[in-house]
């Protein structure tokens, strides 16, 4: 499901669809009435989630196509072999308004239904699958050889209404039987593989609290649980008033970190407006890797560190200056500056995480927009933060990348840092900086001036298509 295989012909495809035809898909779905009844509201939910799967079986179509087609050009364009299909998964992400990881897992997909498991496309296109259960499918015989998938395909033949009425946990059952009997050597080698990809992952959560994922071989997993699940049992024995869910996240803490409250040498940064940390206003800060945290739960963090009595962390205070208007970051303290950790602190205050529209993924490089090899200078104006993947990417033929106009040295900004982005079919994307704590909320982005002129343009264009009568269903 990587998507760097790609079949040789262009698989049949309905007629295509034009502009025009989904615009006025549009506008029935715009202004169809209402069912009057509960059990046809019912009724209607379930033919638009039939739809939905109808409509993700024709994007799945359309990606193994577009995928084939860029590999010819490619090809043409004289790209080794190997090399074949790069960036492919990630203008189908910026099309679907995905990250790029999540562009390539689609692309998979999309391979497994058209090439391998016709049974489980034609189920996604009858509206008896829907696309995350399709996904379980073909995640679910990865390991398998074409052939292999195939016949599994065909043994449970989704199509017939074989998991109606199925849970996700029964259709990944019978999906991972079907494949050990097929080929029980692969599937135990896959379980064996899965053991390299443990890892320990960061998500936000709301109200200031964080996921901290570990993805570990079965026997370790229990064997963690089990020493924490123990700790916390001894603890409530001896009478500690806390929950056993909170003795056992402070005890994980304690025992990573060599430290009771997890505070350890690693720098945390926190963005903060001065009229909030000293002037008690409301305009929230933000925590770098994390997102959006309270005015109120940053200072207190700050108050941590400069409480003599409990100093639970050093404290250092970097001035950070914005553009008065727009709220531009345009400068750090000047002798940050004057090293590479001040640029690189300067880029990740700005950009937060990496900079392809869509990608959320931490920043892991520092690019030169405009290449550095091409003439592009070493200027913040023309620097961005970007995962690893999207700076691969971005280096494939047909992609370029540039400052937008109001970032370019010499223009007067008239928004934040944007990027202007083009993918090899012409395409455009744009990518602007995210606010900093403090920034005008009067002042739009160029992404919000323009999203409002499509909507502007796509409400006229309705209206010239809306007919003078009522709309008959």
């Amino acid at each position: 499901m990587d998507g760097n295989q790609g079949p040789e012909t262009i698989p049949a495809d309905p007629a295509p669809v034009t502009a025009g035809t989904v615009a006025e898909l549009a506008r029935i779905l715009a202004f169809l009435p209402a069912p009057d009844s509960a059990a046809a509201l019912i009724d209607e939910i379930r033919d638009l989630e039939d739809l939905k799967s109808a409509m993700a079986a024709r994007q799945a179509r359309h990606a193994v196509a577009f995928d084939l087609l860029q590999r010819r050009e490619q090809a043409r364009l004289g790209v080794p072999a190997e090399k074949l299909g790069a960036g492919v998964g990630a203008q189908i992400a910026l099309a679907r308004r995905e990250s790029p990881a999540r562009g390539g897992r689609l692309l998979g997909l999309a391979k497994a239904l058209i090439t391998e498991m016709p049974h489980t496309l034609t189920a996604l296109e009858t509206g008896q699958l829907n696309e995350w259960r399709a996904t379980l499918l073909v995640r679910e015989t990865a390991c398998l050889s074409a052939a292999d998938r195939a016949a599994v395909d065909e043994e449970l033949a989704p199509d017939a209404g074989t998991f109606a009425g199925a849970g996700d946990r029964s259709l990944v059952a019978a999906a991972r039987a079907a494949a050990y009997r097929r080929d029980p050597r692969s599937v135990t080698e896959r379980a064996a593989h899965a053991a390299s990809e443990r890892r320990v992952s960061l998500r936000p959560a709301p109200d200031t609290i964080c996921h901290l994922t570990a993805l570990l071989p079965v026997t370790a997993g229990v064997a963690v649980y089990k020493a924490l699940t123990g700790h916390a049992d001894t603890l409530r024995a001896a009478g500690d008033p806390r929950g056993r869910g909170q003795l056992m996240a402070d005890a994980l803490v304690e025992r990573t970190t060599g430290t009771p409250g997890g505070i350890t040498g690693v720098e945390i940064q926190l963005v903060i407006t001065d009229r909030t940390l000293f002037q008690g206003d409301a305009e929230p800060a933000v925590l770098p890797g994390y997102g959006t945290v309270p005015a109120g739960w940053a200072r207190e963090r700050i108050g941590a560190g400069t409480n003599a009595e409990d100093r639970n962390f050093n404290l250092w205070l970097r001035r950070l200056y914005t553009h008065p208007g727009t709220g531009e970051l345009v400068g750090l303290d000047s002798r940050a500056r004057l090293f590479p950790p001040g640029h690189r602190r300067f880029i990740q205050a700005r950009d937060d995480t990496c900079r392809t529209p869509y990608c959320d993924a931490p920043i892991r490089h520092l690019d030169h927009i405009i290449p550095w090899h091409t003439g592009g200078p070493t200027t913040t104006d023309n620097a961005a933060g970007l995962c690893e993947a999207c700076n691969h990417t971005k280096e494939s033929p047909g992609w370029r990348a540039r400052p937008s106009p109001e970032a370019e040295p010499g223009n007067r900004r008239s928004s934040r840092h944007t990027i202007e982005l083009t993918t090899p079919t012409g395409h455009t994307y744009h990518s602007t900086a995210p606010p900093l704590p403090g920034s005008p909320t009067g002042e739009a982005s160029a992404d919000s001036r323009r999203q409002r002129r499509d909507e502007r343009h796509r409400a006229k264009t309705l209206k010239r298509m809306r007919p003078s009568g009522s709309l008959a269903a």
